[in-house]
């Protein structure tokens, strides 16, 4: 049987070796492409992201990712620009060409339309002396000695060489902008760090928890749980005001050094002046609480110290929150099956 794994291993091997080579080329055409990109963004334009073939495919992944990280950029497909789509691209733009030879066809009977704009045209080409590069301001050599294919065909070091090179160009603009988490998240408030960075604590928070006076005894505290499905309990003073949390783990540790413990009051067990957190705050402020102090359930007060929710580790794990900080969970909670003396 043919191990296959001596290929895979040699393509890995090539595309590394291109990839360095190309990273010990890099100059001040690189500064160069990277302050374009800055000023068009930050001067109200855009990046214009060009190439066919296989470059094209590249390029979509080069836009998305510009864009994603705060640099708003489009593709402009080559064929459909020579009908309309010219119309995209603006004074004050930014383009990136892409071809590897320098001489694709479609792109280069584009090239002398895209000049007509007052913008700086940036090439990502395999040959710096090509006509792509000679109709470019700035020229970003992707040169690669060989493709990783035995026939020397296929685009593959090449067509790595374009994406990481894009990768590098958009990391240095991030880095210029001073593009920050809070940035991205406004970009992807579908995702999970999205989520932890704009929504609020009363966003996720249980608005219907387990509740009861600090009066209540540990059986009152039991039925409350079960009920509402929670493991913790929140006690509050006659005014309304946060007195203590009671949890699972609290009465295991009391029936366990006294079963008939569910007479007692509440208030010899509960845990007094636990940490809480404020309704107001960001998400991302009760997923390092619960990570810092280790913690499974977290009470939820508002501006005059009452209580108004709980959150659970179980929750963020719902929502996806868990991840983004890697937060520890503490192991779940098993319910006990015993009996709690009423009376």
């Amino acid at each position: 049987m043919t191990d296959h794994t001596i290929r895979g291993k040699k393509v890995f091997e090539d595309e590394i070796a291109a990839l360095q080579a190309i990273c010990e080329r890099l100059d001040d055409s690189f500064v160069q492409a990277v302050d374009a990109m800055r000023k068009a963004i930050e001067t109200g334009h855009k990046i214009i992201v060009v190439g066919v073939g296989k470059s094209g495919l590249i390029g979509n992944k080069i836009a998305a990712t510009l864009t994603s990280t705060g640099a708003p950029s489009v593709v402009l497909d080559s064929m459909n620009a020579m009908h309309g789509d010219l119309g995209i691209v603006q004074d004050g733009d930014a383009c990136i060409a892409m071809s590897f030879s320098g001489e694709t066809s479609e792109l280069l009977t584009l090239m002398p339309f895209l000049k007509r704009f007052d913008m700086t045209i940036i090439s990502m080409t395999g040959k710096p002396s090509s006509t792509l590069a000679e109709l470019s301001d700035v020229v970003l050599n992707t040169a690669v000695e060989r493709e990783a294919d035995p026939l020397n065909l296929a685009p593959t070091s090449s067509s790595t060489a374009m994406l990481v090179m894009g990768d590098a160009l958009a990391m240095a603009l991030l880095e210029a902008r001073n593009f920050t988490k809070e940035d991205f998240a406004r970009s992807h408030p579908g995702g999970s760090l999205g989520r932890a960075l704009l929504m609020r604590i009363a966003d996720i928070m249980r608005k219907e928890y387990a509740t009861q006076p600090e009066a209540a005894t540990v059986a009152d505290c039991i039925i409350a749980m079960t009920s509402a499905r929670a493991g913790a309990c929140v006690l509050t003073h006659p005014d309304g005001k946060l007195a203590g949390v009671f949890t699972h783990g609290d009465f295991a540790r009391a029936y366990q050094a006294d079963p008939t413990c569910g007479t007692h009051p509440v208030s010899e067990y509960m845990t007094k002046n636990p940490v809480y957190v404020e309704a107001d705050k960001l998400a991302i402020t009760a997923v390092k609480t619960l990570r810092d102090r280790r913690i499974d359930d977290l009470v939820v007060l508002d501006a005059d110290h009452k209580p108004v929710g709980l959150i659970d580790t179980q929750d963020l794990v719902r929502l996806k929150l868990i991840s983004v900080c890697g937060v520890r969970l503490q192991h779940s909670f098993t319910p006990l099956h015993v009996a709690v003396p009423f009376s």
